[in-house]
C-alpha cells in the first residue's frame, strides 16, 4: 500500500524504496517490449513469407499493404484504446498479455525499417535515441520543477504534428518531412521528461499491488511510445537508406 504521508522521516525510506521498485518495473517492462518489438521487426523483415502476407510485393519492391498488413498496422491503435478505457476492470494478466501483443504487432509493422535502412544506421540511431531518452527521463525523474506546462505545450505540438503529417501524405514533400521529423524529436524528448515525472507522481495514488502493476504496465507503454517516436524521428533525420 502506498504511503501518502511521508513528512515523517520514518516513512520516507519505505516510500523511496517502493518508488524505486515501481519505476524499475516500468523501465523493465519497457526494455522487454522494445526487445520484443526489435526481434519481431528484424525477423519479419527477413522472412519472405511474412513480408508477402503483410505487403504487396512486386519483384524486390513493396508497392502497398495487404489486407492483413492494414490490420496489423491498425491493431495497436485499437489495443491502446482497449487498455486505456478498460484498465480498471481488466485483470493484471489481461493487461500484461495485451501489452505484449501490442509490442509484437508494432514490431511487425516496423519491419519496413529494416527494409529501408542499413543495419548499421539503425543500430547507430538506436543508441543515440537510447541516450537521449535516458537523459530526459532522468531529468524528469529528478527535477523539482512541475512539468505540467511543458507537457501541455508538447501535447498541443503533437496534435499539430499529426495534422501536418497527414497533410504531407498527400504533398509528399521531403523537406517538409525532414522538418516534421526534427519537430517530432523535440516533442517526444519533452514528453519523455513530462511522462516520467507524471508516472513518478502517480505512485502516491496507487492503492494496491494489482493496481500498481497495471499502472506500471501503462507507464511502460507510454515511455515505450515516447522512445519509439524519438527513434523513428531520428532515423528519418540520420538514417542511411539502402537505396542511396
Amino acid at each position: 500500500m502506498a504511503i501518502h504521508d511521508i513528512s515523517g522521516s520514518r516513512y520516507a525510506p519505505v516510500y523511496d524504496e517502493g518508488l524505486r521498485a515501481y519505476m524499475l518495473k516500468i523501465y523493465n517492462y519497457m526494455a522487454a517490449a522494445l526487445t520484443l518489438t526489435g526481434l519481431a521487426a528484424w525477423f519479419s523483415a527477413h522472412s519472405p513469407a511474412i513480408l508477402s502476407s503483410l505487403y504487396v510485393v512486386q519483384g524486390q519492391t513493396i508497392t502497398g499493404m495487404s489486407g492483413l498488413g492494414w490490420i496489423v498496422m491498425l491493431a495497436p491503435l485499437g489495443l491502446v484504446f482497449y487498455l486505456s478505457f478498460g484498465l480498471r476492470t481488466m485483470s493484471l494478466a489481461v493487461v500484461q498479455i495485451s501489452y505484449w501483443i501490442y509490442a509484437g504487432l508494432l514490431g511487425l509493422s516496423l519491419s519496413v525499417v529494416f527494409l529501408a535502412y542499413t543495419d548499421e544506421s539503425i543500430a547507430r540511431v538506436f543508441f543515440i535515441a537510447a541516450g537521449t531518452f535516458a537523459g530526459m527521463s532522468i531529468i524528469g525523474y529528478l527535477t523539482k520543477k512541475d512539468l505540467t506546462g511543458l507537457g501541455s505545450f508538447m501535447m498541443m505540438g503533437l496534435t499539430g504534428l499529426i495534422i501536418a503529417s497527414l497533410v504531407n501524405l498527400f504533398l509528399k514533400r521531403e523537406d517538409v518531412q525532414f522538418a516534421l521529423s526534427a519537430i517530432g524529436v523535440v516533442i517526444f524528448v519533452g514528453l519523455t521528461a513530462f511522462d516520467t515525472q507524471k508516472l513518478k507522481n502517480l505512485y502516491a495514488e496507487t492503492a494496491d499491488s494489482e493496481w500498481t502493476g497495471k499502472v506500471a504496465i501503462m507507464g511502460a507503454l507510454i515511455l515505450y511510445l515516447d522512445f519509439i517516436n524519438i527513434f523513428l524521428s531520428l532515423l528519418q533525420l540520420l538514417g542511411q537508406r539502402k537505396n542511396r
